[in-house]
């Protein structure tokens, strides 16, 4: 990992992860998590906060990078949750849980970085208890051309120095050829944010 990787990287997302716009759309799917979750790329724990403590048994935060696990940490201690989080260092690509252990896997603002997403999918599938669900709220590929022509032409320049993020992933796509079956997903363009970064979907899917 290079210096640009480790440490400058991880303070750009956890600065662009965390602006008005991101956290209003996490706001919308975090807070419906139950039982014992599993979040999908925790990053600096923005999520951390809005978890309904009542609902929520045991949270495993997985996270492959150190510098991202050491920000979470300093949330969760901060927010005097730690006892009821778990992290897991690692990539979504190998989760080190059982088979059927996990009641809601919350992916947020994730599957636009995570290199292999099928195997991560795959995973998250695997995980998933009979009846569990997935909570999610990504950015990716925008309908109109005009916006996904200028996002193709982006994407070679920005993935490197956004720790890999694409900008041309189909959120819908790859839930639906990852097994899953969408509950009602919505989208829109989030406000005062480029087109090309700005598009976003969310909602809930059921293993198909």
């Amino acid at each position: 990992m290079n210096p640009w990787e480790r440490y400058v990287v991880p303070n750009l997302i956890a600065c662009a992860c965390g602006t008005k716009p991101i956290m209003k759309q996490r706001e919308k799917v975090v807070p419906l998590a139950e039982g014992r979750v599993l979040e999908l790329g925790c990053g600096s724990g923005t999520n951390f906060a809005m978890y309904d403590v009542g609902k929520v048994e045991t949270l495993f935060a997985l996270e492959p990078s150190p510098g991202m696990v050491t920000k979470a940490r300093r949330t969760a201690g901060a927010l005097g949750i730690g006892p009821r989080i778990e992290f897991l260092e690692t990539g979504a690509e190998a989760i080190p849980l059982e088979d059927n252990s996990i009641d809601t896997a919350v992916i947020t603002f994730v599957l636009c970085t995570i290199p292999d997403w099928q195997a991560a999918l795959a995973e998250t599938r695997r995980v998933l208890k009979p009846g569990g669900r997935i909570l999610f709220s990504e950015h990716g590929l925008a309908p109109d051309e005009k916006v996904a022509k200028w996002q193709r032409r982006i994407e070679p320049v920005w993935k490197p120095l956004a720790g890999g993020c694409h900008l041309t992933r189909d959120i819908s796509k790859l839930l639906t050829e990852g097994g899953f079956v969408l509950d009602g997903a919505e989208t829109m363009y989030l406000p005062s944010t480029p087109k090309a970064m700005g598009f976003v979907s969310w909602g809930q899917a059921t293993v198909a």
